[in-house]
């Protein structure tokens, strides 16, 4: 499935971030709203949250590709000098960014998958605003959104459920042919 970008709410236009990460060959996973709507979902979404390899080439490809876009903190002091470089990325992992193309959050641990490994294992690709990407899965956003525990997650669970239902039905029925 290919995203068209009106697909997104006005504040948020993925597709210079998403580029920014792949053209600095950073390994990452999108997880989140955008996953989801990227597998059928209706929920709309305000940011794009990613799921990021730890290691130490990723982290320099990371800052790489945050500096291009040129983040800031979300939420921070304006007086906060914050330097997006390899070493804060290892001092910390969990980030949240503003950008001239909205909001975007990093996620080095996550809540509801055992692994980063294992999220990308069981990612898809899918287009996203012309960038091909990694896309968790049904089941791994749904575990997310479980651990979470959100009023906003519970209905996204329920909705995501149905979603991964149907694509199983769909499989079996191609299978069967």
């Amino acid at each position: 499935m290919s995203m068209d970008p009106k697909a997104f709410d006005d504040r948020l236009d993925p597709g210079p971030l998403l580029a920014a990460l792949d053209g600095n060959g950073v390994d990452f996973v999108v997880i989140g709203g955008l996953a989801g709507l990227a597998q059928g979902s209706s929920y709309p979404t305000f940011d794009l949250d990613v799921a990021y390899s730890r290691d130490e080439g990723n982290l320099r490809r990371m800052a790489a590709a945050l500096g291009e876009i040129g983040v800031t903190l979300r939420g921070a002091p304006a007086d906060l000098r914050f330097q997006v470089d390899d070493q804060a990325l290892r001092n910390g992992s969990n980030f949240t960014f503003a950008t001239a193309h909205g909001s975007f959050d990093i996620l080095g641990d996550i809540d509801g998958v055992k692994s980063y490994e294992g999220l990308r294992r069981n990612a898809k690709r899918e287009w996203i605003s012309g960038v091909e990407v990694l896309v968790a899965s049904l089941d791994d956003l749904i575990a997310m959104k479980r651990a979470a525990n959100r009023v906003k997650d519970q209905l996204m669970v329920l909705e995501y459920i149905e979603l991964a239902d149907e694509i199983r039905r769909q499989e079996a029925e191609e299978d069967e042919d």
